[in-house]
């Protein structure tokens, strides 16, 4: 028996990849911390929808992709919150969130 994702084919699962390409061209464009932070984000979820999908792919009786794509969660959440602390540190000494300002974090 056929699950509802084998359905659909797996070239449109990677197509909605492309957020990828968003943002890496997100992180290499933006100068304001909170933006490249979210690009990131952008990044991870499209692994995290890679590994859901190769892994519904390949062996879709076992749960490694959705395993997978768990640990890439948490790594994000982990992320974002240490990146907005750091955001803020350095918002409240330097007055800016862009990163072209902030020299070597060296106070």
């Amino acid at each position: 028996m056929e699950t509802a994702a084998a359905q659909i084919p797996l070239q449109s699962f990677l197509f909605v990849s492309v957020i990828f390409s968003i943002g890496i061209y997100g992180v290499l464009s933006r100068r304001n911390a909170v933006q490249i932070i979210m690009s990131v984000e952008l990044m991870l979820n499209a692994v995290a929808l890679n590994f859901v999908a190769f892994g519904v792919y390949t062996d879709p009786d076992f749960f490694r992709g959705i395993i997978f794509a768990v640990f890439v969660i948490i790594v994000a959440a982990a992320e974002v919150g240490l990146a907005l602390g750091i955001i803020l540190r350095v918002f409240r000494n330097r007055a800016t969130a862009n990163v072209d300002e902030v020299d070597a974090l060296k106070w």
